[in-house]
């Protein structure tokens, strides 16, 4: 794969940034909830890493699709990009629309109201968007990285899901299904309550009980509040790109044979 160098000690800066992206990425989200077939998983919610673009984008209805570029928080539709940068939602949704109506999907039908909440920011609340384009750059790399980490992984089992990003906790991830009623989820959340910067996770279900844990997996440490699993925080990695690489994978590696352990016994 091919490791876009992260900065560590930027890690526990990208917090407002996140939020941004967490609420631009809706746009994209907005296209599956308004245009395809609900599905009982909300996978028609979910969002596919395009690597040329570095854009988390829809599925496609009628050769169209909604995506937004990370680094610069711009929209992509039909091949026009629309910068969101000092703009607000309200004429971000106003632009997609009239996209939309190019491709002959009614656009009365694109809606931004969904059925889960995110994080507030006051962008939600008809501010424009203003995130910092180093972070939003760092973040970027972030989703290009665990794609093809998550992917690697995948394409060397036979029962991973697809890897995709979950537009309500915000993670890209796959899970895999170990056994019937046993599955470990591999996943980049880039930031949430528990902590305030990206990280990589490997958590099982059903989860043990946390006096039953083996040791932590390589570079690791065990995550107990709410939830059981693995984590590596962005700020724990090394600096230098090559072992940088090397540290996440490894990391999810031990992790999941870990996991896996932790699921037979």
């Amino acid at each position: 794969m091919t490791w876009q160098p992260l900065r560590p000690e930027l890690s526990r800066a990208l917090a407002d940034a996140r939020r941004q992206l967490h609420h631009a990425a809706q746009f994209a989200t907005a296209f599956g909830i308004s245009y395809l077939d609900p599905r009982d998983d909300d996978s028609h919610t979910n969002l596919e890493w395009l690597p040329e673009d570095g854009a988390l984008a829809s599925g496609p209805k009628r050769d169209a699709r909604v995506a937004l570029r990370v680094r610069d928080l711009t929209l992509i539709v039909n091949g026009h990009e629309f910068a969101l940068h000092d703009q607000t939602i309200e004429r971000g949704a106003e632009w997609v629309r009239e996209r939309l109506a190019e491709k002959g999907l009614p656009p009365d039908r694109y809606t931004l109201k969904r059925h889960f909440e995110i994080p507030a920011h006051p962008v939600g609340e008809r501010q424009p968007f203003a995130a910092h384009a180093e972070k939003l750059e760092e973040l970027s790399k972030w989703f290009g990285n665990a794609a093809e980490l998550l992917a690697e992984l995948a394409v060397t089992r036979g029962d991973a899901s697809e890897v995709r990003c979950w537009p309500h906790h915000f993670d890209m991830a796959t899970v895999l299904s170990v056994a019937p009623g046993k599955t470990i989820g591999v996943g980049m959340e880039p930031g949430d309550e528990y902590y305030d910067e990206p990280y990589l996770y490997v958590k099982l279900h059903p989860a043990p009980a946390p006096e039953a844990l083996l040791d932590a997996p390589s570079g690791g440490t065990w995550h107990k509040r709410d939830w059981i699993g693995a984590v590596l925080p962005g700020s724990r990695l090394p600096t230098e790109p090559v072992a940088q690489a090397a540290y996440a994978k490894e990391f999810i590696r031990s992790a999941v044979r870990t996991n896996e352990r932790l699921l037979a016994s």
